[in-house]
């Protein structure tokens, strides 16, 4: 952004508008930041498992996990005891419905 602004691709009348024009071009990222350090957190502990599904989804919105990267902090983040019953399963699971 510094470098197109140097070589006149991009011009601010203000410090408030390169300001606001920095913030929309990296404040989404932020968001995104934040909410992967909210998911890998994200544990079971004392709830039920559907309280627990329906959290992990509320954080999982804008963090980019998709595939077998968000089945792992899925599992990671669950009671030990029912990781564990998930582990010895003769079909492991590849997504979260499973």
């Amino acid at each position: 952004m510094l470098e197109d602004l140097e070589v006149g691709k991009i011009e601010y009348k203000s410090a408030r508008e390169f300001l606001a024009g920095l913030k929309k071009k990296f404040g989404e990222e932020d968001k995104v930041v934040v909410k992967v350090a909210e998911l890998r957190r994200l544990e079971q502990e004392k709830r039920k498992m559907e309280e627990f599904v329906q959290e992990f989804r509320r954080v999982v919105r804008r963090s980019g996990y998709k595939g077998r990267p968000l089945v792992k902090e899925f599992k990671k983040g669950m009671s030990g005891a029912i990781r564990r019953k998930l582990m010895e399963a003769e079909k492991p699971s590849t997504s979260i419905e499973q």
